[in-house]
């Protein structure tokens, strides 16, 4: 439960690091704002506190026109939590309610519609549809203030079926058409110096919009990392962009994400528009963008107190983010053909792999170095069974491509799920049953898949490096005690660990996770 108080002193400070956590309803007016609206702060017994702004649309009331709720980051908590709540908000956010309705959801995370609803009544104030609802109204805000797309094509780009549904959810939610929602939008909102959004000839479509970050935001570490690692005809780094392709539900598509201190800005081309949900929810996954730098940074500077030489880099290096995974099936074969190697040679296996197994982009999306996508798990899983003399593009040690053609089996049947609604205690087990695979690679996929904060991984070589740079033991028993006191944000940590294992200027180290 919110507590009264705390949010209510958060509010009258107008405090902008609790935007997006949750929202402050006025009795008076019938309105709900973002803890930092600048309007003047209503008396302590005519307000009232939600957790989503679905608890809010449900009680009757509408987003504030002046400090714009719906504009924020997501709440870091659904990162970070794993019950049940917390998985069906992800879930949610990457459009599964809209694809295959709440008994996909429900189905997804192992409960019945009756036990979902229940739950998420209690937890949230919200029913799924509810909940779905308010972030359909969400994207639609962001498309309209963002972009000069048709209304129509923002209906069906937020998730919405009809028009009809689209226009009444607006004007329920923001007291306002369509029109006069586009008519809000500021400076921040709009994508300047970008492509403008258009629908291809052949159907397809590409939206540009823009994504928030809490601040401090270190996208552009995120960037080095994954351009240490880019596959080429997968993903290609130019400079501050990453692009790469990704499959989505409704077919193949081409993201492009430009970070900058207070967010990302995203292109997505599309081969289905209703696809725009799930391209935004594995790019604000990528960048970690839900993150609330201010809440880790700080604890783990108050954890660092006693090395001065690692309180000295944490604050050299705020806004840290871990680089998350576009493609969760790729991050597996990634974490097993990584074992033991440099990041350079895991690099070299898995550009060989997708050179020997691909799926050509169709001709409207492929484009500036992006024309294939990785491989599936089932195509991954037959080459890796074969000999590399028989045709097999898997090389290494018998025993790796034994687990890497076990695990991606498991993903391909459905045995193994990766996606958002699993638990880190799960995915972590799942992995670890089958053989080849230990402790390393199920925490580095837990990390990257499912954004888990709390990983150590105290037997890699570059973690250990960066431990000894800062002054911490670099024995993985004494450097996991030394480190208990950084919880639940050791992965977090761990970021800067590996960032002090190499000097500048190439902050990302070599020879660590793929």
């Amino acid at each position: 439960m919110l507590d009264h108080a705390t949010c209510y002193a958060a509010s009258a400070g107008r405090d902008v690091r609790f935007d997006g956590q949750f929202v402050m309803a006025v009795r008076t007016t019938g309105i709900y704002c973002r803890p930092s609206c600048p309007a003047r702060t209503p008396k302590p017994g005519n307000v009232e506190f939600y957790r989503t702004s679905a608890a809010a649309h449900v009680a009757g009331f509408r987003a504030c026109k002046r400090c714009l709720p719906e504009a924020v980051p997501g709440s870091p908590e659904w990162s970070v939590r794993e019950d049940v709540a917390a998985r069906a908000m992800r879930l949610i956010g990457e459009g599964v309610v809209d694809r295959d309705g709440v008994p996909g959801l429900a189905s997804r995370l192992g409960y019945s519609e009756r036990q979902l609803n229940r739950v998420l009544a209690d937890e949230l104030g919200a029913s799924p549809v509810a909940l779905a609802r308010a972030q359909r109204a969400q994207n639609a805000r962001r498309l309209l203030v963002g972009t000069s797309m048709q209304v129509a094509d923002v209906a069906f780009a937020a998730g919405f079926q009809s028009l009809r549904q689209f226009n009444d959810t607006v004007a329920e939610v923001f007291g306002m058409t369509p029109t006069q929602v586009r008519g809000t939008a500021r400076a921040a909102d709009r994508v300047v110096g970008l492509a403008e959004d258009s629908t291809t000839a052949a159907g397809g479509s590409s939206i540009t919009v823009r994504l928030a970050a809490r601040e401090p935001f270190a996208g552009a570490d995120v960037i080095e990392w994954l351009a240490a690692r880019a596959v080429a005809g997968v993903e290609v780094v130019d400079g501050l962009t990453y692009r790469r392709s990704a499959l989505l539900a409704g077919g193949p598509a081409v993201l492009s994400a430009t970070p900058d201190a207070a967010g990302v800005t995203v292109t997505a081309s599309l081969t289905r528009l209703a696809d725009l949900p799930e391209a935004l929810a594995r790019v604000r996954r990528l960048f970690d963008l839900d993150a609330d730098p201010g809440l880790i940074d700080g604890h783990l500077a108050r954890a660092a107190s006693g090395s001065p030489a690692l309180l000295a880099h944490l604050e050299q290096r705020p806004g840290a983010r871990i680089a998350g995974a576009v493609e969760p099936s790729e991050m597996v074969v990634r974490a097993i053909l990584g074992q033991q190697v440099t990041v350079k040679a895991a690099r070299t296996a898995l550009s060989a792999l997708a050179d020997s197994i691909w799926q050509s982009l169709p001709d409207e999306l492929a484009s500036r170095g992006v024309t294939r996508l990785f491989p599936d798990a089932a195509a991954v899983a037959a080459s890796a069974r074969l000999d590399p003399g028989d045709g097999g593009a898997v090389r290494g040690p018998a025993a790796r491509r034994r687990a890497l053609a076990s695990a991606c089996e498991a993903i391909a049947s459905g045995a193994m799920r990766l996606d958002a609604g699993t638990t880190r205690e799960r995915l972590t087990a799942d992995l670890e049953a089958l053989p080849g695979i230990g402790p390393w690679t199920s925490q580095y996929v837990a990390m990257r898949v499912l954004g888990s904060p709390d990983s150590m991984l105290t037997g890699d070589v570059a973690v250990r490096a960066g431990a000894r740079r800062v002054g911490l033991p670099d024995a993985p028993r004494d450097l996991l005690a030394a480190t208990a006191n950084f919880a639940p944000w050791r992965t977090y940590l761990m970021l800067h660990l590996w960032r002090a294992a190499t000097p500048a200027p190439s902050p990302i180290p070599q020879g660590v996770a793929p």
